[in-house]
């Protein structure tokens, strides 16, 4: 029997298991601008009345998602976290506010020619102007549910850093999705970061080992194929950063596969046992997206993968026939 239809036909007949799940936990993945695909998955799966987001982790643009969702739940329910997550995309969009001009020509030529802090010696970041107009620091570090982690990369050691709920502070956040060629690296608690994606993107086996939820959803939105052959200098740095964040995700799924039936064994609870990844990639629903800047905000590109997102989460949610689970260990 094909290895996608026993796993449909699984999760439709086991009483066990009903679908959609009743408790969620949730891995957002970094990359720019496409995280507008993000939002739309979220705001599909917040239409679920009786679906609990038990917590969520995230890199970079997926930690910015994280932290709007969360700071949203906590001020005004569901309706208020997708108010938050439009509001936020809204205004990147129309001030261009995620990702510096320095993405942009003619500065991009200086971006590569010269480090942030030469070309932006007052280290100026929009992103931290609309993360304190949309989300309230203060209240995440006082909730105990959803459970937030959210990773940075340590430039010191090459380690990884968790910011957990009770460390959540605009820097945090900042240091999650610091572009060292584009940011100067943010300090927190005398250490210098940078985007959590150079060592997980998002992290997953963190999010599995601290949540209550034996289903977890992977967000995907960094493109891990492409049909182009890059030749201009551009074109191979994107597809080299494309590589490098892709990359963490997939041995990090490779892990937990080698890592869940020893967890099992000793697991009284139960949930390593009955323990259901799966993966929603935005490149399987837009076309090309590796040739793609995660730089362009324009709104027509934002509300292309806004919608290529609920799509992707309502497809998920009903369990189509063409729908098919990337990762499933249950």
């Amino acid at each position: 029997m094909d290895i996608v239809k026993a796993a449909l036909d699984f999760r439709r007949q086991n009483g066990n298991r009903p679908w959609p799940p009743a408790r969620l936990a949730l891995a957002l993945q970094g990359g720019g601008s496409f995280g507008a695909f993000t939002w739309g998955a979220l705001e599909r799966l917040l239409e679920e009345e009786n679906l609990v987001l038990d917590a969520f982790s995230g890199a970079s643009a997926g930690a910015v998602n994280a932290v709007l969702l969360a700071s949203g739940l906590a001020e005004g329910g569901r309706e208020g976290a997708r108010k938050n997550l439009e509001k936020f995309w809204t205004h990147a969009s129309q001030s261009a506010a995620f990702l510096p001009k320095a993405v942009t020509l003619p500065l991009g030529f200086l971006a590569r020619a010269m480090s942030p802090y030469q070309f932006n010696p007052f280290d100026l970041n929009p992103l931290r102007v609309a993360l304190e107009a949309h989300v309230d620091f203060e209240r995440l570090r006082h909730l105990a549910s959803p459970r937030l982690l959210i990773a940075a990369t340590r430039v010191s050691t090459a380690s990884l850093r968790i910011f957990r709920n009770d460390e959540l502070t605009v820097e945090s956040v900042l240091a999650s999705a610091c572009l060292p060629l584009l940011h100067q690296s943010i300090e927190i608690d005398g250490d210098l970061y940078w985007d959590g994606g150079y060592i997980a993107n998002p992290p997953l086996t963190p999010l599995v080992v601290e949540s209550d939820a034996s289903d977890v959803l992977i967000i995907q939105i960094t493109p891990s194929r492409s049909e182009a052959s890059p030749r201009a200098r551009s074109d191979i740095q994107r597809r080299i950063e494309q590589i490098n964040f892709a990359s963490t995700l997939d041995r990090e799924i490779e892990a937990i596969r080698l890592l869940a039936p020893l967890c099992a064994a000793g697991d009284a609870s139960g949930k390593w046992a009955k323990l259901r990844i799966d993966r929603l990639s935005a490149e399987d629903t837009v076309q090309s997206l590796a040739e793609h800047s995660p730089g362009n905000l324009e709104w027509s590109f934002i509300s292309q993968l806004r919608e290529a997102g609920r799509a992707a989460a309502n497809d998920w949610l009903a369990q189509t026939g063409d729908f098919a689970p990337h990762f499933l260990t249950g």
